[in-house]
């Protein structure tokens, strides 16, 4: 989405911007969000926290780092958008809803009108609105193309009948991106269309919240009633939305190149939890042979996927090789993610077992159940079950790997 160009900077420059940043994060961030941090359960930080951090960051012009300049990003190189997220994604700093700012976004500036930019991209930078994607069906998950929530031609309407679901904060945000079936001719990717929805509470829309393992609602259900959306709100052309949706999804399943310093966090999160477990032999778990080793693989699969983000990065997102490192990176950063998870649990044991709804609440003074380093270990680990699943599942990008491989 950015400009690939390679950094211009000098190293005192670029040590001097990196000062910046730091002194920004460290003296700035408010103490919701750092309870936000704090009480982090899947990849999504609570939504409050999000919006509240993303708010802020507008006021320095950050919001966006990604986007080029022409529609509101800063005047960035890459090297400069490399050191902000390795000093963002050390701290556990929540990061932007995705579907606002590294999905949609980059449709509406691949694919919008004139109109349609001025429109939503300032609203997205500011984070005065936010949006979710009405991808999935009950029948429609991974298998996108098998959609069937129907569009139908009223005048200068569409008229929406249908069901989308696991649609990550629909009670939340205030806009929403969705395929539509508008033709059941020709192949099952010529009859999609994609909308915009200006709201979540339209005449027939129903929105109904899914509990998730962890007691959370994150996801929801999202039900169409004879829906009025005009015409208007099309992204793209009618019955061609599949090239918008396969032009978002590539920008999705690339994670924007930060994966390496969130789960580089994780894993020193990992070594913190290690030391505070005794080993049973009078030392840290941390010292344990066994431990090690199992981190040490894990920090060359990090490696492995730092090189992948930073070669995705040096070539660029219009590149031909583009959608196949997105897949390649899917596949290694949710891998990375489901791995460490199950290495603390591993290392927790009977700690996690412990329920910690109550002190895992944003507001809540509740005390948590055993070390506070602990509080989120099994949250994590159930809903980080799904990381190989949504984007695209496994297979999924397993299958469009050996297709383009085969394609050579």
């Amino acid at each position: 989405m950015a400009d690939s160009s390679v950094g211009s900077l000098s190293t005192a420059e670029l040590d001097r911007f990196r000062l910046e940043v730091a002194d920004f994060l460290d003296n700035h961030v408010p103490d919701e969000v750092w309870e936000g941090v704090d009480k982090t359960t899947s990849y999504f930080p609570p939504f409050s926290a999000i919006m509240t951090m993303h708010k802020l960051l507008a006021t320095k012009g950050w919001s966006v780092v990604g986007w080029p300049e022409e529609y509101g990003g800063p005047a960035w190189d890459e090297d400069q958008r490399h050191v902000f997220w390795e000093e963002y994604c050390k701290r556990g700093l929540p990061l932007m809803v995705p579907q606002s700012v590294n999905m949609v976004a980059p449709a509406i500036m691949q694919f919008g009108t004139r109109e349609q930019k001025s429109k939503y991209l300032p609203g997205i930078i500011s984070g005065e609105h936010s949006w979710c994607q009405g991808y999935s069906e009950p029948n429609a998950g991974s298998d996108l193309v098998a959609l069937q929530c129907k569009a139908e031609s009223d005048g200068d309407d569409y008229v929406i009948t249908g069901q989308k679901i696991w649609t990550t904060w629909a009670f939340e945000v205030d806009h929403m991106f969705l395929l539509v079936r508008t033709s059941n001719e020709g192949r099952p990717q010529q009859g999609i269309t994609f909308l915009l929805l200006d709201s979540m509470e339209l005449p027939g829309m129903e929105v109904r919240p899914i509990i998730g393992l962890d007691g959370f609602p994150e996801q929801a259900e999202v039900f169409f009633n004879q829906v009025r959306v005009p015409k208007s709100q099309i992204l793209g052309e009618h019955d061609k939305g599949w090239s918008v949706a396969k032009y978002l999804l590539e920008h999705e399943r690339s994670g924007g190149g930060n994966g390496q310093f969130i789960l580089k966090r994780e894993i020193d999160w990992l070594m913190t939890l290690a030391a505070e477990v005794d080993d049973g032999a009078g030392g840290q778990l941390a010292d344990d042979a066994v431990f090690k080793n199992k981190v040490a693989q894990l920090l060359v699969d990090l490696r492995c996927l730092a090189a992948s983000e930073n070669y995705l990065r040096k070539i660029g997102p219009h590149h031909q090789e583009a959608a196949q490192m997105a897949s390649m990176i899917k596949l290694e950063s949710m891998d990375l993610t489901q791995h460490v998870a199950e290495l603390a649990l591993e290392v927790c044991g009977s700690f996690a077992l412990a329920d910690q709804y109550d002190a895992l609440k944003m507001g809540s003074t509740a005390r948590p159940i055993g070390p506070a380093s602990m509080l989120t270990v099994m949250a994590k680990y159930l809903n980080h079950r799904a990381c190989s699943i949504y984007g695209g599942s496994h297979q999924v990008q397993r299958e469009i790997l050996s297709k383009m491989e085969l394609m050579k």
